[in-house]
């Protein structure tokens, strides 16, 4: 039986004099993901310990792998310093945790200097009555498999085997917010997952275009986001529909094949930067990785960027698409992502599209396209929705069409919102 969880912190111990609020921010996210468990959270300077009063360690590391910001967390047990107690619980741990012939070593910190002994003194005692107990333990100091960390402070001694790899980062919304360009694929939740944790608070924004695209690809944007408002500050995420039907028909209809895609996303980047600056958020993060698709070569991003002026932020440029799944696999984001329904970018994509378009040439199209009006129409229109990630929700469930389902969720028309 563990007694406490030992959480370390990240890189916020190299910001200086601003730590204290690093520290507080994510003190509260852990206290708020913990809500419900009966334990006491203890928040020192450089830790964090989680006293468990016999709630399971699992349940509780599970807990904190959905927070940015930090850099380990140690299952442990506690005792006086006493060495031939501290063995005997160093003895207890080894034998639930390791099962066959090991490689390990001892480290010892002696916080506490009121103890006599020195950290290698101490090392040296325990080394010996532990290994007359467990025949399966090599000592290997240089290259070993198991590390016994031996923590002797003032309040007692900690004793743990692993250090169980955190989120790293920053704590989320530290930094500023920013609006996700979240459609049904895979890189774009994971572009938002990076934005968190790199201290960013997020909102999203997706273009529903129903009947062109299945109904389901809404719920697999909710689904979605159900997933990052986990690891969100106050584990909720705020969603952005747009409709965008009446300006993807017009599309089809009027704009030229090759720049389907590219005249498509500068209406969207238009609209994305109205709902931004509507919620206050400086900044639009998407997720384009440089060359995977027509559509994300150099050419094209300049393109479908310039008729605004926020910042776009891309945190996939530089991933391949095998590193990009691999962070949707951890994030749990992979299977939603690879149901097969399409959203707009996706639905309808030209044979041929245009790899290096001209911003010219693209807004030759739009002055041929009558399309100001139903900009403002799908601004205007939006709905959002609060994702919690303790509620979920089926939009399918209602048996409307999502124009039929938006006016059931937002009935209440005084505060046009709806918690989901």
């Amino acid at each position: 039986m563990y007694d406490y969880i030992m959480i370390k912190y990240g890189d916020l111990i190299l910001k200086g004099k601003n730590q204290h609020i690093f520290r507080r921010n994510i003190n509260n996210q852990i206290a708020h993901k913990l809500h419900g468990f009966e334990v006491d959270i203890i928040f020192q300077h450089d830790l964090v310990f989680i006293k468990l009063n016999e709630e399971s360690p699992d349940e509780i590391i599970d807990k904190l792998n959905y927070i940015s910001g930090l850099s380990s967390y140690s299952k442990v047990k506690h005792c006086d310093f006493d060495l031939d107690l501290i063995a005997q619980k160093a003895v207890e741990m080894i034998k639930e945790e390791i099962h066959k012939e090991t490689t390990f070593k001892i480290e010892t910190k002696r916080a506490d200097k009121r103890i006599p002994l020195t950290s290698l003194e101490i090392t040296n005692q325990l080394s010996k009555l532990i290994l007359r107990q467990v025949q399966i333990l090599k000592v290997d100091v240089h290259h070993p498999e198991k590390t016994l960390n031996i923590e002797v402070r003032n309040d007692g001694t900690y004793i743990y085997l692993d250090k169980i790899p955190g989120l790293g980062g920053f704590p989320t919304s530290i930094g500023g917010k920013a609006l996700v360009m979240l459609s049904g694929g895979i890189d774009s939740p994971v572009a938002g997952y990076l934005a968190m944790n790199t201290g960013l608070e997020i909102e999203c924004i997706h273009f529903e275009s129903t009947p062109l695209t299945p109904i389901e690809s809404v719920q697999k944007v909710i689904d979605l986001t159900y997933k990052l408002a986990k690891y969100a500050n106050g584990s909720k995420i705020n969603l952005h529909l747009v409709p965008f039907r009446d300006l993807h028909e017009l599309l089809l209809k009027d704009c030229e094949e090759p720049y389907l895609i590219t005249v498509m996303r500068r209406m969207m980047y238009r609209i994305a930067e109205k709902v931004a600056k509507k919620n206050h958020i400086p900044v639009i993060i998407s997720g384009d990785s440089i060359g995977q698709v027509a559509s994300q070569t150099i050419e094209s991003l300049i393109a479908v960027q310039e008729p605004i002026s926020t910042l776009i932020i891309r945190p996939l440029s530089t991933y391949d698409k095998a590193d990009i799944i691999k962070v949707a696999r951890k994030i749990k984001t992979l299977d939603i992502s690879n149901k097969a329904f399409s959203d707009c970018c996706t639905v309808y994509v030209p044979k041929n599209p245009v790899i290096k378009p001209s911003i010219q040439k693209a807004k030759m199209i739009e002055e041929n396209l009558d399309y100001e009006l139903l900009l403002k129409k799908a601004v205007k229109d939006s709905k959002s929705v609060m994702i919690k990630d303790r509620e979920k929700f089926n939009i399918t469930d209602l048996g409307f069409t999502v124009e039929e389902a938006f006016n059931e969720i937002f009935r209440d028309k005084e505060t046009n919102s709806k918690k989901i």
